[in-house]
């Protein structure tokens, strides 16, 4: 069980690996919250940008970021999480450990497993050595810098946690509320393909109430056809001259993956 306990989550110690836009903005937002948050990606502290650490997170060197966290944020590519498995099995062994990536195979190349039906962070939890949490992996770039709201707000944007360990999903829940967006349990790493790029939650800005039944309409078998379906309607779009923004890519989404 994680060592994270309801009382503590006041002030928590938390590591991010990946300095990308989600990255760096669950930082800035966690670190405004009060936490103290440390950011790291592969090139070092002095190439992560200000946006990052306007509200208070520190920068730091990759061997460091892990280091007495209660909480680990992994933000990188799928194919680049090998490269960082060593720094996640260097926290605490009761750091709640939480992934944020999504598999593309046309930029992570083939993996076998994720061809199979592998849910991804089953079989990055494997990599790892680690329970996790899967969240923020559903949520475009643009509206997860745009749309957060204060909670009660009807119009809120949902985003999916899932975890087999009910302390980790309580964490990240919470963490997510903190970054500006309703969370919403969506169960064990075992279902969490129903957050996966082709599910219709993935990207589609869902609210709260219409979360539980899109996550429930996921058809597993469908879910990478759906992505690839939306990938190439994308690119056709963009090889005819379109301006791809936060909007366009919602409406995709909704259209291909609904």
């Amino acid at each position: 069980m994680s060592d994270v306990r309801e009382e503590e989550r006041a002030h928590l110690t938390i590591g991010i690996i990946g300095a990308g836009s989600i990255g760096s903005t669950i930082a800035r937002r966690l670190a405004r919250h009060g936490h103290d948050v440390a950011i790291a990606n592969s090139r070092g502290p002095e190439t992560i940008g200000e946006a990052a650490l306007r509200t208070g997170a520190r920068a730091v060197d990759a061997a460091e970021v892990a280091r007495g966290v209660d909480v680990l944020i992994v933000s990188v590519p799928m194919n680049r999480n090998a490269d960082i498995a060593e720094h996640v099995r260097s926290a605490p062994e009761g750091a709640v450990v939480v992934d944020t990536s999504n598999y593309y195979p046309m930029r992570d190349g083939s993996m076998h497993d994720f061809e199979q039906g592998v849910p991804e962070s089953v079989w990055l939890s494997e990599l790892f050595g680690r329970p996790i949490a899967k969240a923020w992996n559903a949520i475009i770039s643009q509206s997860f810098d745009a749309k957060a709201t204060e909670p009660g707000d009807p119009s809120r944007v949902a985003i999916p946690v899932a975890a087999d360990r009910d302390a980790d999903r309580a964490v990240a829940m919470q963490l997510v509320e903190q970054t500006g967006f309703d969370a919403v349990d969506a169960g064990v790493l075992a279902e969490s393909w129903r957050q996966q790029p082709g599910s219709p939650v993935y990207c589609t800005d869902r609210t709260r109430a219409e979360m539980p039944g899109w996550l429930a309409a996921a058809e597993k078998e469908r879910v990478p056809q759906r992505r690839d379906l939306a990938m190439d309607a994308i690119g056709g779009y963009v090889e005819a001259g379109g301006t791809v923004d936060g909007p366009f890519l919602v409406a995709i989404n909704r259209a291909c993956y609904s």
